[in-house]
């Protein structure tokens, strides 16, 4: 049996050089000006390779390039699938074509293969997705001669790269201001998993706590799927001082209802619950569901267009921020 001896990439250039993929790029492309001895330490280990760019890479050189890279952890999530929706949506009437990276960990390696995967093709710049831990580490690692703009949830301040927003904090602050305008003492706080030191929808949850003087209590971590919400509401299920709950999803505020109404306790009547992103089962719940309304079709659009912009003029444009909207139904009611 004989096997083909595969090519050289730029991931194996990268790992004779001791340096990575993007640097590699930079010295390839010649868009970005490095040192002597950096370039002939990264030209030495392609002629030991012989690594020969193909087509593509030599498009990154010339500019001509009409493909747009989208790297992100998921694409089945709803956030992340419609999120994509909204990206491909707007390329497609740019007359772009996309290529998805999915980023299998925030391990260097991982993070570097999916890099290196998209910086084989003729990229006119890249998008991330960083709704989580794994978006952050590879926004961080792009390469610096790339346009690349990231889809994200709480706003910031503007970093080095443009963001478009969809200010889950002023969501939760909003929602927690409802709940406690039902007469709740307090609200308690089912999260998501963060990217940083908390979600925007906590920092929004704990934020209108303290400006109205009520408790605040600790954070139950959860994951993202309905078990999970079950699982941490359980957790606090027989606690009377539990009357109403924010939840950092729709699917965590399902399984949350679930477990609640298995220890008794009903909804709204016992315990309000308020979810996250306005999912379309949201409404068919029973009861109807109480969530905080997010555009990610639209962060998708508005993301694209930043980049678009950035692609079209040569400049990084400004960040992008849409308010999210609290939607009232039938899942929260006044304490009894």
């Amino acid at each position: 049996m004989t096997f083909e001896h595969r090519p050289a990439g730029l991931i194996d250039v990268a790992a004779r050089a001791g340096v990575s993929v993007s640097t590699v790029s930079r010295v390839i492309s010649g868009r970005t000006p490095v040192s002597a001895r950096l370039r002939e330490k990264v030209m030495a280990a392609v002629r030991e390779l012989d690594y020969r760019p193909n087509a593509a890479a030599q498009a990154l050189v010339s500019g001509k390039r009409s493909t747009v890279a989208v790297l992100a952890r998921n694409t089945i999530r709803f956030g992340y699938a419609a999120t994509l929706q909204g990206i491909e949506e707007a390329a497609r009437a740019a007359d772009y074509v996309i290529l998805i990276a999915v980023v299998e960990s925030d391990d260097e390696s991982a993070i570097q293969r999916a890099i290196a995967s998209t910086l084989s093709q003729p990229l006119a710049g890249a998008i991330v997705i960083e709704f989580d831990e794994v978006g952050v580490a590879t926004l961080d690692a792009m390469p610096e001669n790339l346009p690349v703009v990231a889809a994200a949830g709480a706003r910031r301040a503007r970093g080095d790269r443009p963001h478009a927003f969809l200010d889950d904090e002023a969501g939760g602050y909003e929602a927690t201001r409802y709940l406690l305008s039902l007469g709740h003492r307090s609200v308690h706080h089912l999260a998501i998993p963060a990217t940083r030191d908390g979600t925007g929808r906590e920092w929004g949850w704990r934020r209108a706590l303290e400006e109205a003087g009520a408790p605040v209590p600790d954070v139950v971590r959860a994951a993202y799927s309905p078990m999970s919400g079950y699982e941490a509401a359980l957790t606090i299920a027989d606690d009377p001082a539990v009357t109403a709950l924010l939840c950092g999803n729709d699917e965590l505020a399902i399984g949350a209802a679930r477990a609640l109404q298995e220890r008794g306790r009903r909804v709204p009547e016992d315990v309000s619950v308020v979810g996250f992103d306005d999912q379309p089962f949201a409404q068919m719940w029973v009861p109807a569901l109480t969530t905080v309304a997010q555009d990610f079709t639209d962060l998708g659009r508005r993301t694209f267009a930043l980049l678009e912009e950035w692609m079209l003029s040569g400049h990084a444009p400004e960040d992008s921020a849409v308010l999210p909207r609290l939607v009232v139904r039938e899942s929260a009611a006044t304490v009894r």
